[in-house]
């Protein structure tokens, strides 16, 4: 699915609601300047469409105590079709796991896995992820310090045809 389907104001729509999901139709409507009615319009069609796939709330991991993140890389030692799949559909399955990209490079996929602590860690690494079929190496960078957590992607209009 691209953007050309969607109007600069679809775009302000889901620019607003990245930012803020508890917008209503009637506070977008007011930053919009647009009738309630066409917002919930042009909602209604974002979510039909896919575009607007739910919503969540952001919880300040901080005030939760501390957590463990690290970025892990994966090399499967067989890369056909089956095995990538099978690595990304099992890998996913981990509530441990709260990002998984296949990648280009000098490794398979990226993980990022967020437990309680090293201790946890371990236990997940070596009792569930290495047992997965086909991974051959794992290299883990643990998370320092956080300096910058976006999740908003950038929402630009198309360059038209």
């Amino acid at each position: 699915m691209n953007t050309n389907t969607l109007d600069q104001v679809d775009l302000q729509i889901l620019r607003l609601l990245q930012t803020d999901a508890k917008l209503t139709n009637k506070q977008l409507a007011l930053k919009l300047h647009k009738a309630s009615n066409t917002i919930y319009d042009r909602v209604d069609k974002l979510k039909k469409l896919g575009y607007i796939t739910g919503t969540m709330t952001l919880i300040d991991r901080k005030k939760m105590g501390e957590f463990l993140v690290a970025f892990t890389h994966v090399q499967l030692n067989e890369h056909c079709t089956d095995s990538l799949k099978a690595f990304q559909h099992e890998a996913s399955k981990f509530a441990e796991v709260m990002e998984c990209y296949h990648m280009t490079g000098s490794f398979d996929f990226t993980l990022k896995i967020v437990v309680r602590d090293m201790t946890c860690y371990n236990e997940f690494l070596v009792e569930r992820l290495a047992k997965l079929p086909h991974v051959g190496s794992l290299r883990s960078y643990f998370v320092i310090n956080e300096t910058k957590r976006e999740l908003a992607y950038p929402i630009e209009m198309p360059a038209s045809s």
